[in-house]
């Protein structure tokens, strides 16, 4: 039968189920085939909090959502337009997010009616009516996948698990992906299990010729590759491109890199990526608490090193003291905060922004320090690096901010050439620098950045004071003199204002919008899509994006007093417009929602328009 085959500019599709049937595992392999397609792409996954949450029940649904398109994307999508659903728990937790006409592939072996009542179904959805509105593919996954791998030397527990390979090969039939990748995935995960890694090839394979087969699916869909920026490509994560950007920053430096840290989703992996690069110099150490393993960043940055220390929201608040000690050493440290839903331990697997203030003002006394935050999975390389440039430059704590969405989400990341890096390169004081020529002054400021030297532990003749307690200028010896003090303190805050950081830019196609929306970190790709459609609907909207958020950039207030209104959404109840309204006495228009999830474009539009149209 010869199949009908359809071009597509876009497709989102969902793959969901239990945590226990690799829909990670299945949408990082589409993911990875579609990257190397050539697609732009966008990814979402949406995991529970539990390690293993119970079998078959609504909190235990796990999701990966992938939007792929022949042009330039932005966000993971609003609504997929294809949902994978294993068993019932994963069709209930989704139904709401598919819009009518979409299709459903559903995994009919798991619709028995112990799984339908667990989630509260009185009848099977794929027999009555209730799924009318969609395209329903009833397919038996579990005992297709199982028929296919008979003659395999595997339990058939072990065969039920191939089912996600199956669907795979379903779905890459479906919409032409290539599969030589994924096979030689599976040949080099299950190295050491060679019958494994054959069975999860054959239900793989399966599944593509079952697509080919099947009556069940009469068109398969083409999604050209995407017009890029010429260069070299991979698919990267917030955590790898940010893993990537540190390794990157200690080369650039010519420092070697040592990461401090204790796991926490959904910073782990940050820890996890360095680890495997030893050959750079960079040296993990997993700590037995947050505080040791900021106490050991900071001890390794006395001693030369670029100190790095990684997190997620509660452990911010565990390593706050130790920041504090880094602004008043005045050594650079680099503290990355992957934000995730809170309060205390929240919601781990999730996203919000709401950390903006505790990196801001999260320590006792005047405590300023740098707060950068990445815009898309791949910024956070870039913003890696920026993050050193300053801690280096200025001697100073940074604090950068990432989160869920962009930690776990991924994009194609064109691969820099060598020579478009900065030199962020370190010299250190290894003479006096007092007036008489043999005397050392830890904390004599350079006259351009306000940066006191950095002495490598050792060096002789440049023996120093170090410690929380408050220095004497230029000595560095104790001191408890109040006109020292608010020397010190001013001095401090000045170095930061200092910072030299690029202007906000606007795009404002034709100029003369009178709205602008402004965003900072993840949000970035949600307001430039609802920014696009609106602009397709035939208004005006201008966009801005901050990345430096202290300081701010020197003409914040210029492009904000730009507009009649000034729009500003927020995945939290609206930290940065409080400290715009304060600073700059523009009132902003917050837009807050804190569900976790990041916003979606079609409701930041509609947001605009009624800003646009409102008297």
């Amino acid at each position: 039968m010869t199949k009908q085959v359809q071009q597509l500019d876009r497709v989102i599709i969902r793959f969901a189920g239990d945590s226990g049937d690799g829909m990670q595992l299945t949408g990082d392999r589409f993911t990875a085939e579609t990257a190397q397609f050539g697609n732009d792409l966008s990814t979402l996954p949406n995991f529970p909090a539990e390690i293993r949450a119970p079998a078959g029940t609504l909190p235990g649904v796990s999701s990966f959502q992938l939007h792929f398109a022949d042009h330039d994307i932005l966000t993971p999508g609003d609504a997929p337009n294809v949902l994978v659903a294993m068993n019932p728990a994963a069709l209930k937790a989704n139904l709401g997010d598919l819009p009518k006409g979409a299709d459903i592939i559903a995994n009919t072996d798991e619709f028995t009616k112990r799984n339908l009542s667990k989630v509260g179904y009185d009848g099977n959805p794929l027999e009555d009516d209730s799924l009318a509105e969609w395209r329903l593919h009833a397919v038996p996954l579990t005992s297709l996948t199982v028929k296919a791998l008979e003659g395999f030397d595997i339990s058939k527990k072990d065969a039920e698990r191939a089912k996600n390979m199956f669907a795979l090969g379903l779905l890459s039939w479906l919409y032409h992906r290539p599969t030589e990748g994924t096979i030689q995935f599976l040949e080099a995960k299950f190295a050491k299990k060679p019958e494994i890694a054959k069975a999860n090839i054959a239900a793989f394979q399966a599944g593509w010729n079952y697509g080919e087969t099947t009556e069940s699916f009469s068109v398969s869909y083409e999604i050209k590759p995407a017009t890029l920026r010429p260069g070299t490509y991979r698919n990267i994560s917030g955590n790898q491109a940010l893993a990537y950007g540190l390794i990157a920053a200690s080369v650039q430096s010519k420092l070697p890199l040592f990461l401090g840290s204790y796991p926490i989703t959904p910073a782990s992996d940050i820890l996890h990526e360095l680890s495997k690069h030893k050959r750079f110099g960079i040296r993990t150490f997993q700590a037995e608490d947050e505080i040791a393993g900021v106490g050991a960043a900071l001890g390794a940055a006395f001693g030369g090193s670029l100190g790095v220390t990684t997190t997620s929201g509660p452990g911010i608040a565990l390593k706050a003291e130790t920041v504090g000690l880094a602004v008043t050493t005045e050594l650079p440290l680099i503290i990355v905060d992957v934000q995730r839903a809170g309060p205390s331990t929240g919601m781990p697997t999730k996203t919000e922004q709401t950390d903006l203030l505790m990196a801001m003002y999260g320590r006792n006394g005047e405590s300023p320090v740098p707060v950068l935050a990445a815009a898309t999975p791949s910024d956070c390389f870039t913003m890696a690096i920026e993050a050193a440039r300053i801690a280096l430059k200025y001697r100073t704590p940074v604090m950068l901010l990432s989160d869920g969405y962009l930690a776990n989400g991924s994009e194609p990341w064109r691969i820099p050439d060598l020579d478009e890096l900065p030199d962020i390169s370190v010299r250190f004081t290894t003479e006096p620098n007092g007036d008489d020529g043999t005397t050392y002054l830890p904390y004599r400021r350079d006259p351009e950045t306000l940066a006191r030297p950095w002495a490598v532990p050792g060096t002789a003749g440049l023996e120093h004071r170090i410690g929380g307690i408050e220095k004497a200028d230029g000595t560095g010896n104790i001191s408890y003199d109040p006109n020292n003090h608010d020397k010190m303190v001013r001095l401090r805050q000045a170095k930061i204002d200092g910072i030299d950081v690029p202007d906000l830019t606007v795009d404002d196609p034709d100029g003369d919008a009178r709205v602008l929306v402004l965003g900072w970190g993840s949000t970035y790709g949600p307001i430039a899509a609802a920014a696009r459609r609106v602009r397709a609907a035939g208004h005006k909207v201008a966009q801005a994006h901050l990345r430096h958020l202290n300081p701010l950039p020197a003409n914040t207030g210029e492009v904000l007093r730009s507009y009649d209104k000034v729009l500003l959404p927020e995945i939290n109840l609206g930290q940065l417009a409080m400290l715009l309204r304060a600073r700059f006495l523009v009132d902003v228009i917050s837009y807050n929602r804190v569900r976790g999830l990041p916003f979606k474009a079609a409701e930041l539009a509609a947001v605009i328009q009624d800003v646009i149209e409102s008297d």
